[in-house]
């Protein structure tokens, strides 16, 4: 056991220290001199711990071969994702608004004060900038996130992309359209490929790459810039909110809502896995594969 005490350094700690030896200087003083002296305030800085990995590079490169394969040919190329989950409610939203009088909301975020736990699930079409929300109210399961792809395909994609037979899908990693989840390979090949005779490509990003997933930068991150500060009372207001996003670049969304209640824990055995029409690419098997129609 130890005595040693951790004392945070600041400038009123720093100045009773100096007048304690003798030396009158206020905060402003010492904060003058230590900027003179290179101090200044900084935060904690992320460095990255994975070292270069020529494995991650190389799928990298090979999503960037999918994606100009399908471009070409006019087929459509879906980013899909999971936004953070949101409580509706009297709840503070982070943030600033321009307003002459600040929202007042409770000053706590219960769950269990909530209206509900809305689950957003995002499409984002690559090629023609446009993104499909559905805000879930149960949980996000994989047979959730393949109902929501399923939905965009069968109110936009298939009109978008008439005659296309095939689709590719890029996904993170982990999650609810993980690469190691049966139950999302599952339901992709009975929701998605037997009822619509899509032929479905997945690649998935590496692990811990999910930023530079087209979907996170290009939709996401428009949305909660678009209700930024403001309250998400109900779900009419949060779908509002997503419908309005836009950007310079033309970018336009459209949201449903899906009120089913999906359970958590499906499970799937290997024999059933075995049964699905599911063909690993030779480059990066377990990131890359193909499921067809049976």
């Amino acid at each position: 056991m130890t005595e040693k005490k951790w004392v945070r350094i600041t400038l009123s700690r720093l100045s009773r220290r100096l007048k304690e030896q003798g030396y009158q200087a206020g905060e402003k003083t010492v904060r003058r001199l230590l900027r003179k002296m290179g101090f200044s305030m900084k935060a904690n800085k992320r460095r990255q711990i994975r070292v270069h990995s020529p494995e991650r590079d190389a799928q990298f490169n090979y999503i960037v071969s999918q994606k100009q394969a399908f471009f070409t040919l006019g087929l459509p190329v879906i980013s899909v994702d999971t936004k953070k989950k949101e409580l509706i409610g009297q709840f503070r939203n982070h943030g600033e608004v321009w307003c002459r009088e600040a929202e007042e909301v409770d000053e706590h975020d219960f769950p269990s004060a909530a209206e509900c736990l809305a689950v957003p699930f995002g499409v984002y079409d690559v090629a023609r900038n446009t993104g499909y929300v559905t805000v879930g109210m149960s949980h996000n399961t994989p047979e959730f996130a393949v109902n929501a792809i399923a939905c965009w395909w069968q109110t936009e994609g298939r009109f978008t992309y008439p005659g296309a037979t095939q689709l590719l899908i890029l996904a993170d990693g982990g999650g609810s359209n993980g690469n190691r989840c049966k139950a999302w390979k599952f339901n992709v090949q009975h929701k998605l490929c037997d009822p619509l005779g899509l032929t479905i490509t997945v690649c998935h990003y590496p692990p811990g790459c999910s930023k530079w997933n087209p979907i996170e930068h290009r939709l996401f991150s428009e949305i909660s810039k678009n209700w930024s500060g403001k309250p998400l009372r109900t779900l009419e207001i949060m779908l509002g909110y997503i419908r309005g996003t836009t950007t310079v670049t033309g970018l336009t969304v459209k949201a449903r809502l899906d009120e089913g209640m999906y359970r958590k824990g499906q499970k799937v055995t290997s024999e059933g896995l075995k049964k699905l029409k599911l063909e690993p690419h030779s480059t990066h098997p377990r990131w890359n594969y193909t499921i067809r129609p049976r």
